[in-house]
């Protein structure tokens, strides 16, 4: 799938929410990454991966893929912060390599965590890929992202409205 319109798609929600809060000369970015860090946080709580104290299974596939969908406007919104849109011309992973949750999430806050320190092309591709490669763990597919992410946008604009 060409990212091109969600990168878009989320230019103008950015847009929307920065001009609706007086944001327009802040840089955003430290915000932008701690929460994508916060948002991946809260996915992992909800696959409940590294609790291995506990018997309770996941959240229904549906409450976690509106936790990774999370991640993904976050992500989306970095690329834009940086002009790195050309960089990421499809949604996909390079086949993940890992099969274990635990270490993809480890990998992500590593790689997320690189990124504000060296805030280049090659880094945000990387965390791109990572949180791809994290999708295809999960087991969604580009068009389940996609679509999830579309009706997102649309819940975002609405508690924009309503005040958020």
């Amino acid at each position: 799938m060409d990212t091109a319109k969600l990168f878009e798609m989320q230019a103008a929600l950015d847009r929307y929410i920065e001009s609706g809060h007086d944001l327009g000369n802040e840089d955003l970015v430290d915000r932008k990454i701690l929460a994508l860090l916060v948002e991946l946080g809260e996915l992992a709580n909800e696959t409940r991966c590294f609790k291995f104290w506990s018997l309770k299974g996941p959240s229904v596939l549906e409450t976690i893929l509106e936790e990774y969908v999370d991640g993904i406007h976050f992500i989306l919104s970095l690329g834009n912060e940086g002009g790195f849109q050309e960089t990421v011309s499809k949604i996909s992973s390079n086949g993940a390599s890992r099969t274990d949750l635990t270490a993809q999430f480890l990998t992500l806050y590593e790689t997320i965590t690189a990124y504000r320190a060296k805030q280049k092309p090659e880094t945000y591709q990387k965390v791109f890929t990572e949180y791809m490669n994290l999708g295809e763990l999960l087991g969604f597919t580009a068009n389940d992202v996609e679509t999830a992410y579309l009706e997102k946008n649309r819940v975002n604009y609405e508690r924009q409205r309503q005040g958020y």
